[in-house]
């Protein structure tokens, strides 16, 4: 995938801006003079132990450990484990809980799970806990995150391996069943109501177990009996509920996950150990929820999308790491394989105000001096939902709230702490929202993001097609994909998918969506990086299972 960065980052071709804006700016202010910003590690930290920057409070942390729910701790997805763990960079799968599997058939999968395996109580792994895991999974739709029931129709064991059984000939179906994070039956089959249920005393077969917990901070203590724990260097982890770029850049952090300003200037700038590594990762978007007018109405939806301009929205928020984004749905530019010719511009959509507001029209809508009204004069205005503390996005909104003004349409700023942000979109309660989209694999992409297994209405959780979208002739699409292995008919079908992202606008794409990976190689060493993309460089969810392991100690004397 492109779009890395040097690993120290000494070459950068971008657009400077001529003020350091953000972080840099905040610290010449403080002190009225230009000053040198440093990192200062904790002393109190051994050289065993990691400070990582991949968790948020709102602003304190609920001590919540169910891998299922949305609101979980980010280290959550450290304690449990998936059955294969895939680099969404490139669709990698690299065998996890299950040590290998088969097809023997188009709608049969076979996983042998690993029988060196002990949950962090001493209890061993079964595969009788993987086939409970999905059956949870099953009475407990919400907490089905991946999908897996789409795809499933009945679940076995025979030995030491689970038996899948599909509903059709299902070609995609491996990578998302594979990505299911198994939990123990021993613990959880007596959980009284697992959609509530946050697990304060977390059991994993992970490499971490829980070590203290307060709602400013908590830890992670590496898991003596873990399966791979020769590979594992990392003694503790110290995860602190920070929001701050400040905090970010001058705390010492080994990991860090954020859109910095001017990161060469001060992130780099803090320590000759820092580095970091930026590729897309996604399609940063405007989700409209379909159920609120007149978002309902795709004459406004295209009118906004033809108010915006993506260059302008893309440097802005992304201080020109990231580009303008087109409206196909595909994660451009590592899917162009993908892209149906037939789509003018490679779906890339041009600001055009007098377009805009001939779309508005349709609706209903006309300029009276420099407001958008309806026939009963009443503006168009709606409130813009986005994380605080995502500076990226944050930026973003402003810039489309500028945007918008210019053709008359009102818009304000929700501003939600994370935890706060992702339930509102998980429930339904916002009106427009910004998001992110996009997966490595093609067809889950337009699943998780078009399906109506996903809907629910407004008011109910969902963990996947926020915007609340509903179509048969999609879901046919969809099915169709699933059940075919004809390459050249999913191919046929991912260009179908793209023409209806681009004409019903379900979402408006704005820019690609960078992964802020900040790293420092003081303590720690073999972080993924352009020349080696063993995982893609977040810190959250699955992905730092594997980076854990990659990772080696700095010895006293070398460092």
């Amino acid at each position: 995938m492109s779009g890395g960065r040097t690993p120290r980052g000494r070459v950068i071709q971008r657009w400077r801006r001529a003020a350091i804006v953000g972080l840099a700016a905040v610290a010449v202010a403080l002190s009225g003079c230009s000053i040198q910003i440093t990192s200062q590690p904790d002393p109190s930290i051994g050289a065993d132990t990691m400070l990582i920057n991949a968790d948020k409070g709102n602003p304190f942390f609920t001590k919540n450990f169910n891998p299922y729910l949305t609101n979980t701790r980010t280290a959550s997805r450290w304690i449990y484990e998936p059955l294969i763990l895939i680099n969404p960079l490139d669709g990698t799968q690299n065998p996890w809980l299950a040590s290998e599997w088969s097809q023997p058939d188009a709608r049969t999968i076979v996983m042998t799970i690993r029988d060196d395996v002990t949950w962090s109580d001493g209890e061993d792994l079964t595969p009788e806990d993987v086939a409970f895991t999905f059956q949870l999974l099953k009475d407990n739709p919400s907490l089905d995150i991946k999908g897996a029931w789409q795809h499933l129709e009945s679940v076995e064991t025979e030995g030491g391996d689970v038996i899948l059984h599909l509903k059709t000939d299902d070609a995609p179906s491996l990578s998302i069943l594979g990505q299911t994070m198994i939990v123990p039956e021993h613990l959880w089959a007596d959980v009284k109501d697992p959609g509530t249920y946050r697990n304060e005393t977390p059991v994993g077969t992970g490499p971490f177990v829980l070590g203290n917990y307060n709602d400013q901070q908590y830890s992670m203590d590496k898991n003596p009996d873990y399966w791979q724990a020769d590979s594992i260097e990392i003694e503790h982890i110290i995860l602190p509920a920070t929001n701050s770029q400040l905090d970010t850049v001058s705390r010492g952090y080994d990991w860090a996950y954020a859109f910095i300003s001017d990161v060469e200037g001060t992130w780099g700038a803090a320590s000759e150990h820092n580095s970091w590594w930026f590729p897309p990762g996604g399609v940063i978007a405007l989700m409209p929820n379909l159920e609120v007018a007149p978002f309902d109405d795709v004459n406004v939806r295209r009118g906004i999308a033809l108010s915006l301009d993506r260059a302008e929205i893309a440097e802005t928020a992304s201080e020109g790491y990231m580009k303008p984004a087109g409206q196909t749905g595909l994660i451009l530019p590592n899917q162009e394989q993908y892209l149906d010719p037939s789509i003018p511009d490679q779906g890339m959509i041009t600001q055009d105000k007098d377009a805009a507001l001939a779309a508005f029209a349709e609706a209903g809508y006309s300029l009276d001096g420099d407001r958008l009204v309806d026939g009963n004069g009443e503006q168009l205005e709606f409130a813009l939902t986005t994380a605080n503390g995502f500076t990226d996005w944050t930026r973003a909104a402003q810039t489309v709230r500028s945007q918008l003004a210019d053709v008359g349409v009102k818009v304000t700023l929700k501003l939600p702490q994370p935890a706060g942000y992702q339930s509102a979109i998980s429930n339904g309660d916002f009106e427009m929202a910004i998001g992110g989209m996009g997966n490595g694999d093609v067809y889950q992409a337009y699943n998780n993001l078009l399906s109506s297994e996903f809907y629910v209405p407004s008011g109910e959780p969902t963990a996947n097609n926020f915007e609340r979208y509903s179509s048969e002739k999609v879901d046919a699409l969809l099915a169709e994909y699933r059940e075919t292995v004809d390459t050249a008919r999913q191919a046929e079908i991912v260009k179908e998918l793209q023409g209806i992202v681009y004409d019903e606008m379900p979402v408006i794409g704005l820019y690609y969506g960078g992964i802020w990976g900040l790293f420092n190689d003081a303590k720690f060493t073999g972080w993924p990086s352009e020349e080696d993309p063993y995982m893609i460089p977040q810190n959250y969810d699955s992905a730092p299972l594997m980076i854990f392991t990659h990772l080696k100690r700095v010895k006293g004397d070398d460092r």
